[in-house]
């Protein structure tokens, strides 16, 4: 009996000192450098540190540097905090891009099988050519540049979102076609004072957006976005108060197009270049007229002007973009609304 009980308390101190054994299992901030003056030397040891479904907040400081590494930060993630010591000189990079072969990665041999014999071969694809994919919820990136700087040979992500909840702020976001990818219908991005750039489709995406004082630059004759909202979505891709820019061998260039049915952007106190082709906006595909959501409002710069634009895009009413707010479009029950 006496044995039994000894071992019953042996067992409970064991688990309590396993629940407590990591001593990153609390809201004091993880230090990364590259050079070896931090606790880590990349961003994916100390994101794998951090315990699962944390209940405070956790930073993780990322010291100037470049690391070059694909980083995931899973589902079971939360509160946690990436900052980087100095946005242009923090630098996260890959070169992955959509039609690199899949022999370097990991691939089922039975799908690779499947795939080969309908004559296809194995590549890594748009969604897995990022550098960074974000499956969690409740995540800020700040002071940070995330960057694919992967030849032009496909599509190639530079952030990959998924999660809900997700913040970006004051940081560069660098690739070419397929830049930033904010993917899960129904989540909430928000984007401040960020600059983004990119050639084809460089913003597309079914999530819910906003992006506020952004600089949004165009290196090639294209598309910037190319929305995939859902119906039921009220709002996709919100643009306030940014800036477009083009680069100096640019001439053409898209608000959108509308990657699904009823994708939704709205551009509304932003400048815009004269490089903005004068109808606006590419429909894709003819029918997508029909349900493309494309609007503009109180722009400004030579490309602002709207005499021009396709009969199924539109200019909001003054009263209509009074009630396109932040705290509106990112709504839901709890009351998420990043400042």
């Amino acid at each position: 009996m006496k044995y039994n009980i000894f071992l019953t308390l042996l067992l409970l101190c064991c688990s309590h000192f396993v629940h407590a054994a990591s001593k990153y299992d609390n809201p004091d901030t993880i230090v990364v450098a590259r050079d070896g003056t931090g606790e880590f030397r990349t961003v994916t040891q100390a994101i794998e540190v951090c315990r699962a479904f944390m209940d405070y907040h956790k930073v993780i400081y990322v010291k100037k540097g470049t690391y070059k590494e694909k980083v995931i930060m899973p589902q079971w993630l939360q509160n946690v905090e990436i900052c980087g010591e100095d946005c242009d000189e923090t630098i996260i990079t890959y070169d992955d891009h959509a039609n690199l072969s899949m022999d370097g990665y990991y691939w089922s041999a039975q799908l690779k099988e499947q795939l080969l014999a309908m004559g296809n071969r194995p590549i890594l694809g748009t969604f897995r050519s990022f550098t960074v994919r974000v499956d969690a919820n409740d995540v800020t990136f700040k002071n940070i540049t995330i960057e694919n700087n992967a030849a032009r040979l496909g599509q190639a992500v530079a952030v990959h979102t998924q999660g809900d909840r997700i913040v970006f702020v004051n940081c560069r976001l660098l690739g070419n076609q397929d830049t930033v990818y904010t993917g899960m219908p129904n989540t909430r991005v928000f984007f401040d004072h960020c600059y983004i750039e990119g050639t084809t489709d460089f913003i597309f995406g079914a999530a819910t957006v906003w992006f506020e004082q952004c600089t949004i630059h165009c290196k090639l004759n294209s598309f910037i976005t190319a929305a995939s909202t859902p119906q039921e979505a009220e709002f996709g891709y919100v643009f306030n108060q940014c800036t477009i820019t083009a680069a100096e061998n640019v001439t053409k260039l898209y608000l959108g197009r509308p990657w699904r049915d009823y994708g939704y952007t709205l551009f509304m106190h932003c400048t815009l270049p004269k490089q903005i082709r004068p109808e606006g906006w590419h429909n894709w595909e003819k029918h997508r007229e029909q349900t493309a959501r494309y609007m503009e409002f109180e722009n400004t710069g030579e490309g602002a002007d709207t005499s021009q634009r396709v009969a199924w895009s539109r200019q909001l009413s003054k009263k209509e973009a009074k009630t396109i707010t932040r705290e509106r479009v990112f709504q839901r029950t709890d009351g998420w609304n990043p400042r």
